[in-house]
């Protein structure tokens, strides 16, 4: 068996790194691509008026409004659900907010009727708009850390939608 000379191995593992980086990187950017699909607003702009704070949200490729935001000072992912009686959150999620779990209710979701139990947030925050002793409830059976902001929350706001746009405002005075 011959051996390779010095400068062809360094060739081939330079030509290995080469393309581990290349694959990295683009797993990264198609990574980071889906997520900013997924979620298209990882930073919530809010404009601020005389006597209103006003948020823009912009719908993802499935027409859901989907943005970052925070409970009780802890960074969450919203999806906007005027559907939905209260805001909900999984139990996974409600034990990392330490969340305190009230009287169990039973919740009819769209996969049919699940237990849930009542809870309330201190504070919830879209943006600028921050809302406090907010209604929610927190469902065992719920998958994923993704909040439905429901109308607990929505109905202490002004909301309309045109086109793939969600506009939030809530009066300050």
């Amino acid at each position: 068996m011959s051996q390779q000379p010095a400068g062809k191995r360094a060739g081939r593992v330079f030509l290995f790194l080469f393309w581990a980086a290349l694959l990295f990187l683009a797993s990264r950017y198609f990574a980071h691509l889906q997520q900013s699909r997924e979620n298209p607003n990882p930073v919530v702009a809010s404009e601020h008026g005389q006597g209103f704070v006003e948020v823009r949200l912009a719908s993802n490729g499935q027409g859901h409004f989907v943005a970052s935001g925070m409970i009780n000072g802890k960074p969450v992912q919203f999806m906007l659900d005027t559907g939905a009686t209260d805001v909900a959150v999984s139990r996974s999620l409600a034990e990392k907010l330490k969340l305190p779990y009230g009287y169990p209710i039973t919740v009819s979701t769209a996969n049919g009727n699940a237990q849930g139990y009542r809870t309330r947030l201190d504070s919830l925050q879209l943006g600028d708009i921050v809302l406090k002793d907010v209604r929610a409830v927190a469902i065992p059976d719920m998958d994923g850390d993704q909040v439905l902001l429901g109308m607990s929350a929505l109905k202490q706001l002004e909301f309309s939608q045109r086109g793939g746009t969600m506009l939030l405002r809530q009066t300050t005075q």
